[in-house]
């Protein structure tokens, strides 16, 4: 009998916000980057998206191109022990909704997996920490002495998560036609193309442009907005811009 996989994105999808941020206020805490990096180069970013005058996918891969920048020339040992700090203080900062779909799946015995584009490091925290049966994230490269290169292999794009999602069928003989997967950016749109059950949980203007003039995938996906104490469904059909 072939294995139903549920297949979860974490930032932004279980994870509030975006964990890449609380790591660079981590690493400006123990001193292991300037301060001066955060001020000059993330924390503008942030507070762009923040205040919503910027592009959520955008403010995404900037930060994942300063976090290379950030890390590189680190030893492994420093961002695992700022992964382990993170997931302990921020982890349980996840959306209702999510969490309790994860324990859904795992009492109906589905495999389940997050893939993130989040830091391999983080991944792996956050897997353990709640439950998931296995994790693909973007992995940083190391060299022989365990030094980051400054070199990535992303998993944070629609290529990327579908090359992971094959790998996986083949793993645990997945059947995808009765699988489901949650995302909330144009990133995971080849996770939801993949399986017969997508849910975008918050998701972005573009994702949900994509999804819109998509005709394959627009009458299966399910819309889910959580706000406060509240959880909506949307109807895809009655979104206007």
């Amino acid at each position: 009998m072939k294995t139903i996989a549920a297949f979860f994105d974490i930032d932004g999808t279980l994870y509030r916000e975006g964990l890449i941020t609380e790591v660079f206020k981590k690493l400006i805490k123990y001193e292991i980057i300037e301060q001066k990096k955060w001020f000059d180069e993330v924390k503008p970013k942030y507070q762009k998206w923040d205040k919503r005058v910027g592009n959520y996918d955008d403010y995404l891969l900037k930060m994942a191109d300063i976090y290379v920048d950030a890390i590189k020339g680190l030893h492994k040992s420093q961002v695992e022990f700022i992964a382990r700090q993170v997931v302990s203080q921020k982890g349980d900062r996840v959306y209702t909704y999510t969490r309790d779909r994860i324990k859904w799946h795992k009492e109906r015995g589905h495999k389940v997996i997050t893939i993130s584009g989040s830091p391999m490091e983080l991944v792996r925290e956050m897997s353990t920490k709640h439950g998931f049966d296995d994790y693909r994230g973007a992995e940083y490269l190391l060299d022989k002495k365990d030094i980051y290169t400054g070199e990535v292999v992303p998993m944070w794009d629609s290529v990327s998560k579908s090359k992971a999602i094959n790998e996986l069928v083949n793993i645990y003989d997945i059947d995808l036609n009765e699988s489901y997967a949650y995302g909330d950016t144009a990133g995971d749109l080849s996770m939801f193309k993949s399986v017969r059950y997508p849910i975008c949980v918050n998701p972005t203007r573009e994702l949900i442009n994509k999804v819109i003039n998509d005709e394959e995938i627009k009458n299966r996906i399910k819309i889910v907005v959580e706000r406060k104490d509240m959880t909506y469904n949307l109807d895809v059909n009655c979104i206007k811009f």
